[in-house]
């Protein structure tokens, strides 16, 4: 399982909101590529990074911080948040991302996501945010009309590769995983599932590698120190090797 401590961005700095909520937001760092470079010092390979400001507006306000991140900070990067026109993705992929994650465009444009998919490859993730067992969009702040396992079920038909699935209650919330949805996700579908939202200890990351995702996205546990990267990084590969 890799690990992907996360960067969300908003005019330029390093936050953390609650459950999604722009209203409940926290500054933790005004240099956000400090912050990745200290990733990168506890033994981390890959960043999350998410422009949410660009999730709720649809547009790439933070694209020169990012751009730094990407150069000089040594992680491999994947990039959300706002990515909504092929142009937008390939300028990312140009910055040398790995991935770049599509969130609302996939559910309100799905011609979009299509033609992504067949230029890009797997070069492109989709976020699956869930809300009360649905899909939500436009930066947590509006929700489909769609289950999340049915919509999972058209991105394995279209050939998405992998996805980063949130459960909002949970993000943010230091109260643990959920559980039994990626116990679910990972049984119903060959597609890489990435969890993210309320990993909170040791026994969360340890407990998400048995059920058998590919990856976990650390937020708020590492900023408060609940959970300690280096020792994230070190015991997990420790416990993939026996």
């Amino acid at each position: 399982m890799d690990l992907f401590p996360a960067i969300d961005l908003c005019g330029g700095k390093a936050v953390r909101l609650l459950r999604g909520d722009y209203d409940k937001m926290t500054v933790y760092s005004d240099a956000p590529l400090e912050v990745a470079c200290s990733f990168k010092k506890a033994g981390a390979d890959y960043l999350h990074l998410v422009d949410l400001d660009g999730a709720k507006d649809g547009d790439t306000p933070n694209f020169d911080v990012i751009g730094k991140i990407v150069a000089e900070s040594g992680l491999r990067v994947e990039v959300g948040g706002g990515i909504r026109t092929i142009e937008i993705a390939d300028r990312y992929l140009n910055l040398g991302v790995v991935r770049v994650i599509i969130g609302t465009a996939a559910v309100t444009n799905p011609e979009f996501l299509l033609e992504a998919v067949s230029r890009f490859g797997d070069k492109i993730a989709v976020a699956v945010d869930i809300k009360d067992g649905m899909v939500a969009t436009h930066g947590w702040m509006q929700t489909s009309t769609e289950s999340c396992f049915d919509f999972c079920q058209k991105l394995q038909d279209i050939g998405v590769k992998t996805v980063i699935c949130t459960d909002i209650s949970k993000d943010g919330a230091m109260q643990g995983v959920n559980e039994e949805l990626y116990e679910k996700l990972t049984q119903r579908f060959s597609m890489d599932i990435i969890a993210s939202g309320g990993v909170t200890t040791m026994s969360d990351l340890i407990k998400l590698s048995e059920i058998g995702v590919s990856g976990s996205i650390l937020g708020k546990s590492i900023y408060t120190g609940s959970i300690d990267l280096a020792e994230a990084v070190k015991t997990i590969k420790k416990a993939e090797r026996e």
